[in-house]
């Protein structure tokens, strides 16, 4: 008994000291794993190197640049991939993915005993973070030694990512054939999309390739790729991952042999967007891919219609926000014979007539003209300057409404002359645009008929103005500095803003295009270089134009002919919803000829209605409102608006009066605002600077 119990103690006290000798060497083992952990780390960078990705308003790629070795590697996130794509490749490739710490020993298992029963490899054990150790440090060899290295890479790989890491990382590496790596850039190369939602049958394929990504890449060996796509299919049928019907019915689906060319939408704002480029984050353009993508096609067949070397380039904003929604500096940017690498939409050239609803505009604001005001079509001689029409006719006696839908240019000169070119010119820098004049000239008449230049962009943002009730927005797609403003300008008041919008929306549309109800403008620059044609409803603005990147002539080249069909198309395929125009404003007067009071009733006419002869200086005479007009105010609500007055002749400056009080200080403007107290009648006076005065009496409900 007393040796029994000898020998239990002694057995005791030896495996006591046997289990701590084994903890010991397992803790120095532990420590020493540890210390090797950290001596030798797996080669994982913080940021993947990724293609440089530019991405339209909404996030969808527009434009992808291979990395610096070559490669389309776009970064790839779990919530951008298809769900049962991201099950199937687990379940193919890594079934115990989610419980395994680097290494599964039951799948290694496995192929050992496949290899000796077979002779041959039948299956392999690699789990996905031993696929991920290969990607990140190719192995030299396949020998045991290599597999060993990845198995502890794989566990060290563990211990420093996520699970989700893990996978977004060999999603975003894993080879599919040529320079195709990652699981987007193969989406978007063989399906033409980016792989959020797959066909069960491309999923599979997807899963397929990476084994053997040259062997199996569709494009070179369509057959073998359709045998792995179904290997793949019937794998996770045996998993219970798949049905039967929906895995064959998957099988009928072909696969395409092509690989497509990735996105590359908008590539001059692409291009410039580059020196802002920051590793592994994408660039944003306000574009919409949708708008984009409608606006390329209409520019390419355009192109192709108008014959070669012509180009077409087009500018379509968001007039609220001053936002580009689609801009195409070229019909096709590797078209070498149209100098598609010119961004067309940043060159200086002569606007034609595209500036003079701005110059009516202006007359309309002074008080100058009225739609159905008559005015003269004739020649016409301004100091040796002597405008021509572009058909070399004249019509006569027109209404401003009229001039300007025809586009007259003599009409054109006639109020510009009135209003001023220095005073256009400054609206327009007001707004944020500096028209290019020639070297050492001041502005003159001729602006009026494209004697200054404009780019397109510029353009478009003059007419966000007109889409805005006159507020112009300065434009940006995101490429702009930092540093750069948004502003917002008047261009034009909102009274005479309707009434240009109103003219506009008149004009009669180019022949076979769809009513879209949007006003517009055309223009032909001198030589017929230029072909412009600029149109907004009541959001949007789109300006076009075509020509050869080289300046040279075209021959019976004309904004109405060459360059309105591409805007009424570019409207139709740029997907956006159309917007009415804006109402007529309250307050505003759109006078029937007979209802003119007699100095509207003929441009240049004095308060006698006689045309003017020479510079004269006549008595004020308040052309709006007209003496016994009743007008709408809305004097009852909570929206009342205020009367515009605009008067004709006298001295400035001026004092207006209501009901004998006078109106908050003087104005050497031949404009102001009122708003009465209530409805009812009111007496209007004007007093110029040498005390002549003229009244008006007026109804305001």
């Amino acid at each position: 008994m007393r040796g029994g119990a000898m020998l239990s103690r002694k057995f005791l006290r030896r495996t006591a000291i046997t289990a701590a000798a084994c903890a010991g060497i397992l803790a120095i083992a532990a420590a020493s794993l540890w210390e090797l952990d950290r001596a030798f780390p797996p080669p994982l960078p913080e940021k993947l190197t990724v293609s440089t990705e530019v991405q339209d308003r909404d996030g969808q790629l527009l434009r992808a640049f291979a990395t610096p070795d070559g490669y389309w590697r776009l970064d790839t996130h779990l919530d951008q991939v298809d769900k049962q794509f991201v099950d199937m490749l687990v379940t193919y490739e890594d079934k115990r993915f989610w419980d395994h710490d680097g290494v599964d020993v039951l799948a290694l298992a496995r192929a050992a005993g496949q290899l000796v029963t077979n002779g041959h490899i039948v299956s392999g054990g690699s789990t996905l973070s031993m696929q991920l150790a290969r990607l990140i440090e190719p192995r030299e060899s396949r020998s045991l030694g290599s597999k060993l290295k990845q198995m502890l890479r794989a566990i060290q790989i563990e211990r420093r990512l996520s699970k989700q890491e893990i996978l977004e990382r060999y999603l975003t590496l894993a080879p599919y054939g040529g320079n195709l790596e990652g699981v987007r850039a193969a989406s978007l190369a063989y399906f033409g999309k980016e792989p959020k939602r797959l066909t069960v049958s491309e999923a599979a394929l997807l899963v397929a390739l990476p084994q053997l990504p040259e062997k199996r890449r569709p494009d070179r060996n369509l057959d073998i790729a359709h045998a792995a796509r179904d290997r793949v299919l019937t794998r996770m049928v045996s998993s219970g991952l798949l049905g039967e019907r929906e895995a064959a019915r998957a099988a009928l689906d072909d696969v395409s042999g092509l690989r497509r060319k990735l996105p590359a939408l908008a590539p001059h704002a692409a291009y410039a967007m580059l020196p802002k480029a920051v590793p592994g984050r994408p660039l944003q353009l306000t574009i919409r891919k949708s708008v984009q993508q409608g606006l390329e096609q209409v520019a390419r067949d355009a192109a192709i219609k108008l014959g070669p070397r012509l180009s077409v380039a087009m500018v379509m904003a968001d007039a609220r926000t001053g936002d580009i929604l689609g801009e195409v500096g070229s019909a096709d940017f590797f078209d070498a014979s149209r100098s598609g690498w010119i961004d067309m939409t940043k060159i200086v050239r002569s606007p034609g007539s595209t500036l003079k609803p701005f110059i009516y505009g202006l007359a309309f604001e002074q008080g100058l003209v009225a739609q159905e005001m008559l005015i003269e079509d004739s020649p016409v001689d301004f100091g040796g300057y002597r405008p021509k029409n572009f058909d070399m006719g004249y019509q006569g006696d027109v209404s401003i409404r009229q001039a300007l839908q025809l586009s007259l240019n003599v009409p054109a000169i006639r109020v510009l002359d009135s209003v001023g070119p220095a005073r256009l010119m400054a609206r327009f820098r007001q707004a944020g645009v500096s028209p290019v004049l020639p070297v050492n000239e001041a502005p003159g008449l001729a602006i009026g008929l494209g004697g200054v230049g404009v780019t397109l962009r510029e353009l478009v943002q003059l007419y966000t103005g007109l889409a805005n009730g006159g507020k112009a927005n300065t434009l940006h797609d995101g490429t702009e500095p930092a540093n750069s403003e948004r502003t917002t300008a008047t261009i034009l008041d909102a009274q005479a803003n309707w009434q240009i919008t109103d003219i506009l929306s008149g004009v009669k549309p180019p022949e076979g295009a769809l009513q879209r109800g949007i006003a517009y403008k055309t223009g032909t620059s001198y030589g017929y270089r230029d072909a412009w044609s600029v149109g907004f409803d009541g959001r949007y603005v789109l300006g076009v134009w075509v020509g050869r990147a080289d300046a040279g002539a075209v021959p019976g080249l004309s904004g109405y002919v060459s360059a309105a069909p591409i805007l009424f198309e570019g409207f139709v395929r740029s997907g956006l919803a159309a917007v009415p125009l804006p109402g007529q404003p309250a307050g505003v007067v759109k006078a029937k000829r007979e209802d003119l009071p007699v100095t509207l009733a003929r441009f240049g006419a004095g308060a006698d209605g006689l045309v003017q002869a020479g510079p004269t200086e006549p008595a004020p005479t308040i052309i709006f409102p007209p003496n016994g007009a009743r007008v709408d105010l809305a004097t009852n609500s909570a929206e009342a608006s205020p009367l515009v007055l605009k008067l004709q002749g006298g001295r400035a400056p001026f004092r207006w009066l209501a009901n004998g009080k006078p109106l908050v200080g003087i104005d050497r403007r031949r404009t102001a605002t009122w708003l009465p107290d209530g409805a009812g009648y009111s007496t209007l006076t004007v007093i110029d600077a040498v005390g002549r005065a003229a009244s008006v009496k007026v109804f305001v409900e």
